[in-house]
């Protein structure tokens, strides 16, 4: 599909996605210059869903405490504040995580928390550079929400007038007035 798009001329220079490898493979392979902007909301709810309504340990308190922050980062300062805070507090908990037993489950939600917000970090703040390039998938998830209740309102539709359908939804909706 990627392809398709490419050879019908669509060359974006970043993309906002929810950090999904096959995606993020996928979109390199047709475009291997891209910025890649990782959604900050995305990144913020899987660490929160990681982390959990109650955590059992402070290194998990403040860990939570800092992905609350992670949507409200417009600035440099904000971004290069949220990097120390995420820096100091991998450098105090780094020792205790390692002593958690490595079945717990205080021991896999930090790790994969943490290595969450570490593996994104390159990618985590493009948009503060570029005000064309969305922090968020949110605004995207809204049209694709308002795609699916006009398509599921056409189920009767054959796969060939769907794919129809859908082009002149999209053509529709990018016509210039």
């Amino acid at each position: 599909m990627l392809k398709y798009l490419k050879e019908q001329g669509l060359n974006p220079y970043a993309f906002t996605l929810d950090g999904h490898k096959m995606v993020i493979r996928a979109i390199q392979a047709v475009w291997p210059e891209i910025t890649l902007q990782r959604c900050l909301f995305h990144i913020k709810n899987q660490g929160l869903m990681w982390i959990r309504y109650r955590p059992k340990t402070k290194a998990a308190w403040e860990l939570k405490k800092m992905l609350y922050t992670l949507t409200d980062i417009k600035t440099t300062s904000d971004r290069d504040l949220f990097i120390a805070h995420f820096q100091a507090w991998h450098t105090k908990y780094k020792n205790f995580i390692r002593s958690l037993p490595k079945d717990s489950i205080a021991n896999k939600d930090l790790k994969r928390t943490s290595s969450l917000i570490k593996n994104a970090l390159p990618n985590m703040f493009h948009f503060i550079k570029d005000r064309n390039i969305a922090p968020t998938t949110n605004y995207l998830e809204g049209i694709y929400s308002q795609i699916k209740h006009q398509y599921r309102c056409h189920r009767g539709m054959t796969e060939k007038h769907k794919i129809q359908y859908l082009k002149w939804y999209c053509y529709l909706k990018n016509k210039v007035k």
